[in-house]
């Protein structure tokens, strides 16, 4: 096996294995193998077009570089005994062409900009993977929404009856969410794509690089300018673990809550047997794995971001070592992310909802009190602070019926809601469910109405979503395949 190269002058090759381990980033270096040729690439053919490397060299490396974008990187690349992929890229390319060939790619940058690179290349990816996954989740909420315009629910807060609502204005109340989620990852994208290649250690180089050719190769917007925030910035790293802990965070809500619908005290739900699992012993048991494993994978995201604010929040500028460990980090979070979303969207769309169950739920709890005492305000001249305390205090005495008010309003307000006009036939219509919902009509609300609108309005902000995300993978696809075709001309 090659030696690092990167040790032969300055440092001796000998190490205790303890250290060669503990220095390695191996295993978050897998993640970003592959953009590390792309990176190597782009380089190479700035290097050539600069003059800065000859013809031939340039050729002989990128022979190499692309057998490894097209056949994979072997495992040696990824061995302890190098620190990291890009030491073990850098050997494997000086064995296939000796060192006055090979040791010439790293001219004009450093490791520390070469990182960063092959970082934003990999998230760039990650990025637009969870935002597609976001909207297959917005797109299965809306759906769903649109299904049951009328199915009547229970409204919590406090996790007790409030008020009635639909199934489909607690969809949509998610889509919105989801629909923060996907702008604030879109948000971050504009951010995170910009080109730090060329700034070298943290002070750029001497070279005549063209630091907006590698950009566009790689298919960024622009150039990263200060060459030491290029290499000792990571907030844009931060942001992405950020923005992957709020979507987790509403994900861990929505998982409670359908681990609390799906048990046999609420029925509201019943998940799909592929997304639960059974027990060892009792075989009655359907549990609901997947959406409890996701609420655990919600606290791993957010330890992430908690550790790598940890790892960064007392280094001076530039490049610290310490930033290494940042990267398992980021990588778990989106992956976690992009696993979740999958999993979400299918456990949503296979879910069987018990309308009736719900129904029979909706009214309970004196949940229509509210819309009983917005009608004696309307209807009757009561201000509402008044109608709230007669209906309060016929909630105290555990009925509500015309007898009940008209007591409480004596007592309360010294006066009588007959002599008013208020009948039982105007009681019984208030204390109505779908009468309740279908009076919030406002925008936003959960009258049906309302929700359609809701859902007109949104499945239109999903399209331009989707499509402003198509084009942004043919933007990144289309200078891809450019920068590949210029690198197999080179080769010849």
């Amino acid at each position: 096996m090659s030696k690092d190269p990167l040790r032969e002058g300055r440092l001796g090759d000998g190490r205790p294995p303890e250290v060669w381990s503990y220095l390695s980033s191996r295993e978050a270096d897998r993640f970003i193998g592959d953009a590390d040729i792309l990176v190597d690439i782009a380089h190479l053919l700035m290097l050539g077009k600069q003059n800065i490397i000859g013809r031939e060299a340039a050729e002989k490396i990128m022979t190499v570089l692309l057998d490894l974008h097209e056949n994979g990187l072997p495992d040696s690349v990824f061995n302890e005994k190098f620190e990291d992929v890009h030491a073990g890229i850098e050997a494997l390319v000086i064995e296939k062409t000796g060192i006055d060939t090979g040791g010439r790619l790293h001219m004009g940058r450093s490791r520390n900009d070469e990182v960063a690179t092959c970082a934003r290349v990999r998230l760039k990816t990650g990025m637009a993977e969870i935002m597609a996954g976001i909207n297959k989740v917005r797109d299965v909420l809306i759906e769903k929404a649109g299904q049951n315009t009328e199915s009547y629910m229970p409204g919590f807060t406090h996790l007790q009856h409030a008020q009635p609502t639909t199934l489909a204005h607690y969809m949509m109340n998610y889509e919105q969410v989801f629909t923060r989620d996907f702008e604030r990852f879109g948000d971050a994208y504009l951010r995170l794509d910009l080109c730090p290649l060329g700034a070298a250690a943290f002070a750029s180089t001497g070279y005549p690089i063209d630091r907006e050719y590698t950009a566009e190769l790689l298919g960024f917007s622009g150039v990263l300018e200060n060459s030491m925030d290029c290499v000792a910035g990571r907030d844009v790293f931060i942001e992405v673990i950020s923005v992957c802990s709020i979507l987790m965070t509403t994900l861990s809500r929505m998982c409670e809550e359908l681990i609390l619908w799906s048990s046999s005290f609420v029925n509201f739900i019943e998940l799909a047997d592929e997304y639960c699992s059974t027990s060892s012993i009792m075989p009655q048991k359907k549990n609901p794995d997947c959406a409890e494993i996701m609420r655990g994978k919600a606290g791993s995201v957010l330890g992430a971001l908690t550790a790598s604010m940890t790892v960064v929040k007392g280094l001076p500028m530039s490049y610290n070592r310490d930033l290494q460990d940042l990267w398992p980090h980021l990588w778990r979070s989106v992956e976690d992310v992009k696993a979740s979303l999958a999993i979400i969207a299918g456990m949503i769309d296979t879910a069987t909802f018990n309308t009736e169950r719900m129904n029979e739920e909706a009214g309970k709890g004196f949940s229509t009190a509210t819309e009983l005492a917005d009608v004696m305000v309307r209807e009757f001249g009561l201000p509402f602070r008044t109608a709230h305390g007669i209906t309060g205090r016929a909630v105290r005495m555990k009925k509500i019926d015309i007898d009940t008010l008209e007591e409480a309003a004596v007592e309360m307000a010294g006066i009588s809601l007959k002599k008013l006009g208020m009948t039982k036939e105007d009681v019984k219509r208030a204390l109505g469910v779908a009468y309740s919902v279908n009076e919030r009509s406002a925008t936003g609300g959960p009258a049906p109405e309302a929700v359609m609108a809701s859902i007109a309005g949104k499945t239109a902000a999903l399209k331009e979503d989707a499509e402003w995300l198509a084009d942004i993978k043919i933007q990144n696809e289309e200078a891809n395949k450019r920068m590949i075709e210029a690198a197999e001309e080179l080769r010849g």
